[in-house]
């Protein structure tokens, strides 16, 4: 289990796997200076609910990945959170396209 962590402030847990492609598209939009929202949905147990953050240029992010594998990244999947980033209502986990897990996979160092 991983975390996303915005400012030092607002935080995310998320699966490595899922946390690698979302930093994915984060660190393309930035590279291309594309400011967009990301959010996320709270789990029950600490009170539900939804958080929005504005990244841009200047924001301090943090991956914090807790485990020693590097996942595989999947081409698809990018493509469908970068859809997702590109849209009004900003950058937000989907589920892994079916079916896809093997095909379209990339290597990152």
């Amino acid at each position: 289990m991983g975390r996303f962590i915005y400012e030092g402030g607002p935080r995310c847990e998320l699966e490595d796997r899922a946390l690698l492609h979302i930093q994915l598209v984060i660190t393309a939009k930035l590279r291309r200076g594309e400011p967009f929202a990301f959010s996320w949905r709270e789990d029950a147990s600490v009170g539900g609910g939804k958080n929005t953050v504005w990244i841009h240029a200047y924001s301090s992010i943090v991956f914090q990945y807790f485990g020693s594998r590097k996942p595989e990244v999947n081409r698809a999947w990018v493509d469908a959170l970068a859809y997702t980033a590109n849209s009004p209502t900003g950058l937000y986990l989907v589920p892994e396209p079916p079916g896809s897990a093997t095909a379209g996979n990339l290597e990152i160092a």
